[in-house]
């Protein structure tokens, strides 16, 4: 398995567990590297990826009842609200990440933790946010396009 895929099931299990049962993140991420170690660029991903989430949560539960509103949060199953939350922190905020290459890892994450459904609704969920909003990739792309005009 791919060091970063590694990395977000890493950044996903302490997430879940942190959305479950309120732990401190940073006692919550050392003891899922513990029993999952990474190398140092694989930890600093998994870390990246829990911090840019914490630290932009409103913003994310924002975007996901836009573009999932027959869902409410507090009644969507823990592992899609947190695999949502990882996947639009990394295309839409951090930017890191190309959004296809994000949707597909969330997915696949769906298809190893969630339930039957969960890799339709992650995918639907997604596909939508990406296809409605400016993305700083795409923005990056258009301020170049009209710099060269």
């Amino acid at each position: 398995m791919k060091l970063r895929r590694r990395a977000r099931i890493v950044a996903l299990q302490a997430l879940y567990e942190i959305d479950s049962v309120n732990h401190n993140p940073s006692t919550v991420l050392q003891a899922r590297l513990a029993t999952q170690p990474l190398p140092p660029e694989g930890e600093a991903f998994a870390r990246s990826l829990l911090e840019g989430v914490l630290a932009h949560l409103p913003q994310l539960d924002e975007m996901i009842h836009t573009y999932a509103p027959e869902w409410p949060l507090d009644q969507m199953a823990v592992i899609d609200r947190n695999i949502l939350r990882m996947a639009i922190y990394e295309f839409a905020i951090s930017g890191e990440t190309p959004v296809k290459v994000a949707i597909n890892e969330a997915v696949e994450l769906a298809k190893i933790f969630g339930s039957n459904s969960s890799r339709r609704f992650v995918n639907g969920v997604l596909g939508t946010l990406a296809a409605q909003i400016p993305l700083p990739s795409r923005k990056a792309a258009e301020r170049a396009k009209s710099k060269r005009s």
